[in-house]
């Protein structure tokens, strides 16, 4: 049953190539042709054309149709529909599958792996093989396997054209050309530092048309560590392949110890590529050689010119010709322009490949100065003799940083005519400022009233609440009730509290709301004067003398009780007259008292005049 499936398979292709081919004289043969719309994820964009006999390297593309990602790509020749001739079949008859089968030529570890493929990508393949001696000119398909981890088997069709070869294709039995190795595409290049080893991989892709077999891949290594950068510990760094197809790439897997005095930098690695371009492992070996570096990070080499000499004027000199800020006063915190002029000093030296490095001093290991952009490097082409630049570099400075200049480095790499790199530096200084800072506590003032004349002490604490000393600190005293003062308190240092005591005298009574005001007054380092304005409540009475009323010297009785009403409260009066010494409220309660005192008297002496 299966052989008359196939009959009727190839005589339906041999129908469809009939129609589809004109005749190519009597060699021709009626062979199959698939039709390729059928098929799922293979298709061809150009018949590949192969003569008998000879390698035949034919493209195609498999494209996931699917929806989602497929996993592990293989694609490789299938065995579905391959079976040899019985005695009664032709070829004519029979489905031809048009290469020579070799051993291995179906198993899965020879198939090409394309790896993920995202859903709608597709990617290209080619296939080589033989094409068998024994068949006629015409068109052939061939099956196709492709599978993967998320997808099964999939068996389609490629077809290619065949053509009998000549004489003069026999000159050449291998269509082989020289072979195009491409090291190290489409990756970094190796990095390693001493005294680590370094573990690396280099791709290898065969850009040829053909396969190449029986590949050793072997690297050209050297006692001068200057040209080989790795130790030699091995006896054997050969890599070997037994075939790299067209297109393939493969990777060359190293292990490698870094010489320890192997300076910093690039090196280059030279690959010895041996090959055999038949696939029936003979003859000599061909060889094609290929490059690759590897970079080394170890100690830096030695300058062979020495020293260089500051007296010799062979390099150009980049001074800082002048400098500004913007605005002119930088207060902690803010933000400001730098405007740098930078001048090639020298007089007959150019320089080039300028690169200017802002560097700024730290207080409290962090950085004073900051740019806005974070970056601290400006490039400038070229700068002739003379000639002076201009950067300007948007900045802040710190917050909370002491009153002070701060250096800011400017790191400087060019090249001069006769001396490359050459690196210097110059500093200039941008002051900062601190705005002054103070509070005043709790003013105390004892008595809060008094008499004309009479004084009262003053006293409260003023705090230097900033980052800078206040100088000359004084606090001045003034109303219409008071007598101006001034108190000195002295320097104040950052942190610190200066003390106010002061006597302040009564002038006249008080007429308004008895508020007096204080200035206090603060000079900062440049002499430059500020204030601070408090005020205090303090009354002011008038001073009113004792009153001790008429008295009649003619009557006796009236003395004597006018002496026995003083001698019996005396202590009395005494104290009032404290009082009023003390203060306006003192001086009416005694007048109450007074009053008082006089209107009992009186009682006491109509009391004895009636007894």
């Amino acid at each position: 049953m299966k052989k008359w499936k196939r009959l009727l398979f190839g005589l339906l292709a041999a129908v469809t190539a009939a129609a589809a081919v004109p005749a190519a004289g009597e060699n021709t043969a009626w062979a199959a042709y698939k039709n390729m719309n059928d098929n799922e994820f293979i298709s061809v964009e150009k018949i590949t054309a192969a003569k008998t006999g000879k390698v035949a390297n034919i493209t195609f593309k498999f494209t996931n149709t699917s929806d989602y990602d497929l996993e592990n790509v293989k694609v490789g020749f299938s065995s579905y529909d391959v079976d040899f001739l019985d005695d009664d079949e032709t070829l004519e008859s029979n489905f031809q599958f048009p290469f020579e089968i070799t051993m291995g030529m179906f198993d899965e570890e020879n198939m090409k792996e394309l790896g993920t493929v995202k859903a709608g990508k597709s990617k290209n393949v080619t296939l080589s093989a033989r094409v068998r001696r024994d068949i006629k000119e015409g068109y052939y398909c061939f099956p196709v396997r492709a599978f993967g981890d998320n997808f099964d088997m999939a068996d389609e069709y490629v077809n290619i054209w065949v053509s009998v070869a000549t004489s003069e294709d026999d000159d050449d039995d291998e269509e082989t050309g020289d072979l195009d190795m491409v090291l190290g595409e489409g990756q970094n290049t190796p990095d390693g530092t001493y005294p680590n080893v370094m573990n690396f991989d280099v791709n290898m892709r065969n850009a040829s048309t053909f396969t190449a077999y029986d590949v050793v891949v072997s690297l050209e290594m050297s006692e001068d560590d200057t040209k080989y950068p790795f130790e030699i510990n091995d006896a054997n760094y050969d890599r070997r392949f037994e075939k790299v197809d067209s297109g393939e790439t493969v990777a060359l897997n190293y292990s490698m110890a870094i010489r320890e005095d192997t300076y910093s930098g690039y090196y280059p690695i030279k690959a010895i590529i041996k090959y055999r371009d038949n696939s029936t492992h003979t003859g000599e070996y061909l060889q094609i050689e290929r490059t690759f570096y590897v970079r080394i990070h170890n100690k830096e080499e030695e300058d062979d010119l020495g020293e260089f000499n500051e007296n010799d004027r062979t390099q150009a000199r980049i001074i800082v010709d002048s400098f500004e800020t913007i605005p002119a006063e930088i207060i902690a915190g803010d933000e400001f322009e730098l405007v740098l002029r930078m001048k090639n000093a020298s007089s007959g030296i150019p320089a080039s490949n300028i690169l200017f490095s802002l560097e700024s001093e730290k207080a409290d290991d962090s950085a004073v100065f900051t740019t806005e952009t974070g970056a601290s490097s400006y490039t400038v082409n070229s700068l002739g003799a003379g000639e002076v630049t201009e950067l300007r570099v948007k900045m802040k400075s710190r917050a909370g940083v002491d009153q002070r200049s701060y250096s800011l480095t400017i790191n400087e790499t060019y090249d001069s005519p006769e001396y490359k790199n050459a690196a210097n530096k110059v500093v200039i200084d941008i002051p900062v400022r601190q705005i002054p800072r103070l509070s005043v506590g709790t003013i105390d003032v004892m008595p809060e009233s008094i008499t004309v004349g009479g004084e009262t002490n003053v006293m409260f604490p003023v705090n230097n609440t900033g980052k800078v000393t206040l100088y000359n600190v004084t606090a001045s005293f003034a109303g219409d009730s008071i007598v101006p003062s001034d108190s000195y308190v002295g320097n104040i240092e950052p942190g610190q509290t200066g003390n106010v005591d002061a006597m302040v005298k009564g002038a006249a009574p008080t007429m308004d709301d008895g508020k007096i005001q204080i200035t206090i007054s603060y000079e900062d380092e440049n002499g430059e004067v500020s204030t601070v304005d408090k005020e205090m409540s303090l009354f002011v009475t008038e001073d009113v003398p004792m009153d001790y009323g008429d008295m009649d010297v003619g009557n006796t009785t009236d003395v004597e009780t006018d002496q026995g009403f003083f001698a019996s409260h005396k202590t009395g009066i005494f104290l009032a007259a404290a009082v009023i010494a003390g203060g306006g409220a003192g001086i009416v309660l005694f007048r109450k008292h007074k009053k008082k005192k006089q209107q009992q008297a009186e009682e006491e002496a109509v009391d004895d005049e009636i007894s």
